[in-house]
């Protein structure tokens, strides 16, 4: 959490959020000027005892006037917001990092926590807005199932690594391996919930293997003294604890390993930002299938690797036979796995979606990113978890990075899987429908200083490849109308007509949604009287239109394959529904004349 919290306050400060960070510990004299740490003065079943903390924390919001408190749970010094006048007038996004599992292991966990609860409880109250790390894990959280209207999915990011370690010396110091053996290594804390009796019985078991740990913890006599006892007598020991190491030196076996190993056995392990690190060095992975923890959906996610179920040795002995089998396979998931760090992992598309949260919380503050940005891509989605994976990495994989998902009410894995993939994601609490989605886009644009807006459904069926096709008629026009009346039903053919008949518009394709919006469009597109359109269609265009606005259409190529049974022109009746309820719009608010607005 440590390697997750400094990455992220590093890439809040350089894209202008002026971000600092209270976190328990005694000074170091390389802090960065953003940190304050508080020293811990005793640990209490696991949980550390700060008595400065509720000090620190008012003189940091007197001092810095936050916007926002970004609190990472569990933390029972987080609690102390809620004594605090100051914090409480200050909107809360709770980090919620980890339930306090209730362990089967340490009962003493499970009595501190009746303690703890409430206060939990009454924090996630207060919160505006709370932040899950992984879909299971939220699924899963009995804690968070009060509060799920506000939560949001978005995994964990991990920095982009600087390149190998080369230095000799380094290296050569950290050759702990012996060679001809397949390459094992596991990082964590040596505590009860991590598993590595299961590892190191599987490893042991297991010939021509070599299993290095990296790490400290209360359980370190317990597993030395595991090892001694499976190992043969008169036999070197194939699996080794090497205590803590320094960050580079943890470079280095990560750079040397073969495989990387992490047999977590309960939910407090809600995540494997280990995981992340091994990634970064197309490592392929070993992990434990723990229902409601977030490490089997990251290893899904990135295709790096395979799952054992916790605490079964014989499972983990075989699956470190199957990496010790296949080379080529080993090769195929590290370098999945190093592919989706930047896709689903990155710390950029992490801190925006946090970014994304804060401006829920707080939308009357001050957050804008500087001005003078050019394109964003708007697409409204309601559960396309199916299709909006795709979508998304198509168009990261043609530049387009800067994108906005909308999302109204999924109820699958759309918000999770936009998130993974770098979008920025909007989650409405209520419902707002297609143009009530892309009017949120849309004024999210002005905002955020963007010159213009395209519009996509998140179904698949326009193309990517056509978005050149409609800058290029930016000059020429205000509004740009991707136009493919090919995919007209008869029912649609009708209405249409009736709609061209009706506004006089000389366009073929009235109900595009795939459009380009220029700037002063988008201004009058994020008017209040904007808001009472109920599609993007035909009112939208009169509204641009009575602004003295150009609107052109150009033909686009559209994905066939994607093209599904229209949401609106389905029936005769859903048919004549729209057609009146948008002549009455036509001819009671926004007529064919022009004239001032209402």
């Amino acid at each position: 959490m440590e390697v997750f919290l400094a990455d992220l306050v590093n890439e809040q400060r350089a894209s202008g959020i002026e971000a600092v960070a209270i976190v328990h510990g005694s000074p170091e004299p390389d802090d960065p000027p953003w940190i304050k740490r508080v020293p811990v003065q005793l640990q209490f079943v696991y949980a550390p005892l700060a008595m400065g903390f509720r000090a620190a924390l008012a003189q940091a919001i007197k001092q810095h006037k936050p916007d926002v408190l970004h609190l990472h749970m569990p933390n029972n010094s987080a609690l102390w917001v809620l004594t605090l006048r100051e914090a409480r007038s200050i909107p809360w996004v709770v980090h919620w990092q980890s339930d306090v599992v209730v362990s089967r292991i340490r009962v003493a966990i499970a009595l501190a926590y009746r303690l703890y609860r409430p206060f939990e409880q009454a924090v996630l109250g207060r919160a505006a807005r709370i932040i899950a790390t992984s879909p299971p894990y939220l699924e899963a959280s009995e804690p968070l199932q009060a509060w799920r209207a506000k939560c949001a999915v978005i995994p964990l990011g991990l920095e982009a690594p600087n390149g190998p370690i080369t230095d000799a010396s380094l290296v050569a110091r950290s050759s702990h391996w012996v060679a001809g053996k397949l390459r094992l290594l596991s990082i964590g804390r040596l505590t009860y919930y991590k598993g590595f009796e299961t590892l190191i019985a599987a490893a042991v078991g297991v010939a021509d293997v070599e299993l290095l740990i990296v790490g400290d913890g209360e359980l370190r006599g317990e597993l030395q003294a595991q090892i001694d006892k499976l190992t043969p007598q008169g036999q070197t020991p194939n699996v080794r604890l090497l205590g803590n190491v320094d960050d580079a030196e943890k470079i280095v076996l990560l750079q040397s390993c073969d495989v990387f190993c992490l047999a977590s056995r309960e939910r407090t392990e809600a995540f494997g930002m280990v995981l992340l690190e091994a990634m970064q060095h197309a490592k392929p992975c070993i992990v434990s299938s723990l229902a409601g923890s977030g490490m089997p959906w990251v290893l899904q996610t990135a295709n790096a690797g395979i799952q054992a179920p916790p605490e079964d040795v014989t499972a983990w002995a075989t699956a470190i036979q199957q990496m010790q089998a296949n080379p080529h396979l080993r090769q195929q998931w590290g370098e999945s796995g190093r592919r989706a760090l930047q896709k689903h992992f990155s710390i950029g598309g992490c801190a925006q979606a946090i970014y994304n949260q804060y401006r829920v919380a707080a939308p009357e503050a001050v957050l804008d990113t500087p001005p003078g940005k050019d394109l964003l891509i708007v697409i409204p989605a309601r559960n396309e978890a199916a299709t909006i994976g795709d979508l998304l990495h198509r168009l990261d994989a043609e530049g387009w990075r800067d994108v906005l998902v909308i999302n109204d009410q999924s109820t699958d894995d759309t918000q999770a899987i936009a998130s993974a993939a770098g979008a920025q994601v909007l989650s409405p609490t209520l419902p707002v429908g297609a143009w009530g989605g892309m009017q949120l886009g849309i004024r999210y644009a002005l905002r955020h200083g963007y010159q213009a807006v395209i519009t996509m459904d998140a179904d698949g069926q326009h193309e990517v490849d056509e978005i050149p096709t409609l800058l290029q008629a930016r000059q020429q026009a205000d509004l740009v109308v991707g136009a493919f009346p090919e995919r007209a039903s008869p029912l649609r053919q009708l209405a249409w007509n009736w709609f061209r008949h009706l506004a006089g518009f000389d366009l073929r394709d009235l109900t595009s949604g795939f459009r380009l919006y220029n700037r002063q469009v988008l201004e009058v597109l994020a008017s209040r009287e904007a808001t009472l359109l109920d599609y993007q269609d035909l009112g939208a265009l009169l509204l641009v239109r009575r602004a003295g606005l150009q609107i052109t259409e150009i033909p686009v190529n559209m994905n066939m394959r994607t093209i599904g049974k229209s949401r609106i022109f389905n029936s005769w009746l859903n048919v004549a529904k729209y057609m009146l309820a948008t002549s009455l719009l036509c001819l009671a608010r926004w007529d064919l004349r022009s004239r001032s607005t209402p």
